[in-house]
Formats: C-alpha cells, sequence, structure tokens
C-alpha cells in the first residue's frame, strides 16, 4: 500500500503518552496513529447508520413473534 505523510498538531503531553504507549507495547506509532484514525472514521459511519435507522418504521413485537411463529422460526 502506498504512503503519504500528514502533519499535525497534537498537545506535547499527548504525543508522549503515545510514544510511551507505544514503545511499551511494540507498537510503531505510525501504525498507531492510522488504526485509531480507521476506528474514528468507522465510529462516525456507525453514528450516521444509527441516525437512519432511528427514522425507520417500526413494528410491534406481536407482530414480529407472530410472523416468526408463522415462518417456524420460533
Amino acid at each position: 500500500m502506498e504512503t503519504v505523510q500528514i502533519s499535525a498538531r497534537i498537545d506535547p503531553i499527548l504525543k508522549r503518552a503515545v510514544e510511551t504507549y507505544c514503545r511499551a507495547n511494540g507498537v510503531v506509532m505510525n501504525h498507531f496513529i492510522q488504526e485509531a484514525l480507521i476506528d474514528r472514521l468507522e465510529e462516525l459511519e456507525d453514528i450516521d447508520d444509527l441516525k437512519r435507522i432511528r427514522h425507520e418504521p417500526t413494528r410491534p413485537l406481536t407482530e414480529v413473534l407472530a410472523e416468526l411463529e408463522l415462518d417456524g422460526d420460533l
């Protein structure tokens, strides 16, 4: 995979904490930061999905249970 460099200004205490964690756990800092960014993007996508799902119509539980009984799944 091709990589590119990015730059960001962060609090020095945060940088030391990341460095300390990476050293203690044998993790390459680039990998740690890349995984953190991926995790955050996935969380944001999940939040968007939840917002969309909240507006979907719902059905009463009794209706769902009756349907499952008819299909033999219950």
